[in-house]
């Protein structure tokens, strides 16, 4: 019995287009439907003149064709660092809210000028996630991820927050699908915990009737 030989593929650089970035990378495999569902993450600290920004994109292969779409931004961590300096105060917040189109969770990060005091760092973090959960709500996923690239989504936030203290850095450290799906999990739980107590309001109504019955 003669044994059959495995043809080996020849590995080459796939183009994808990356419509959000209105650019196209080269990604290297066997077939281009081996592309499909990767994980790609792209730096772009260059093209925003140092601001250690990095995009992470989701690969669909479609009639032969390769497209990324974003699925998250966020600051690079040694950028992080290096903008919260000696004198001065930072606060951090992470939530989910809806956009138009998809659940998301925000990160900003907050740097002030000088030292504060923490009702000051409450305040700050109390009114940018009232100002972004207003500011996106409305808009789609991709829309917003071009304007935090912009910076259109930290200047908006950076004039609401002046009113409480001016600050040295006001940015979004990440925004992204919100993969865990914790909401998810808490509303069938609510769901769950209002139906065992309508069956058990119900029961007890039902028992008190009968006592009444006999």
């Amino acid at each position: 019995m003669a044994l059959k030989i495995k043809k080996q593929i020849k590995k080459k650089f796939f183009p994808v287009e990356v419509p959000i970035l209105n650019t196209e990378i080269s990604l290297f495999g066997g077939e281009i439907e081996e592309l499909n569902n990767r994980y790609v993450k792209l730096d772009l600290t260059h093209q925003l003149k140092g601001k250690a920004l990095e995009i992470k994109l989701k690969v669909n292969v479609k009639n032969n064709k390769a497209s990324a779409e974003a699925i998250q931004i966020q600051l690079l961590g040694y950028y992080v660092r290096r903008a919260v300096r000696k004198g001065t105060d930072y606060c951090e917040d992470s939530f989910i809210v809806k956009v138009k189109d998809k659940r998301v969770k925000i990160k900003p990060l907050l740097v002030t000028r000088k030292r504060v005091t923490k009702k000051v760092l409450n305040g700050l973090r109390k009114l940018s996630k009232e100002v972004l959960t207003e500011y996106v709500k409305d808009k789609k996923f991709e829309e917003i991820i071009i304007e935090i690239i912009n910076g259109k989504v930290q200047k908006e936030l950076n004039t609401k927050l002046k009113r409480i203290y001016p600050l040295s850095l006001c940015e979004i450290r990440f925004f992204g699908i919100d993969e865990l799906k914790e909401h998810e999990i808490y509303e069938k739980q609510q769901e769950t915990k209002k139906i065992e107590d309508i069956e058990e309001k119900l029961l007890t109504k039902k028992k008190a009737k009968k006592t009444e019955e006999e």
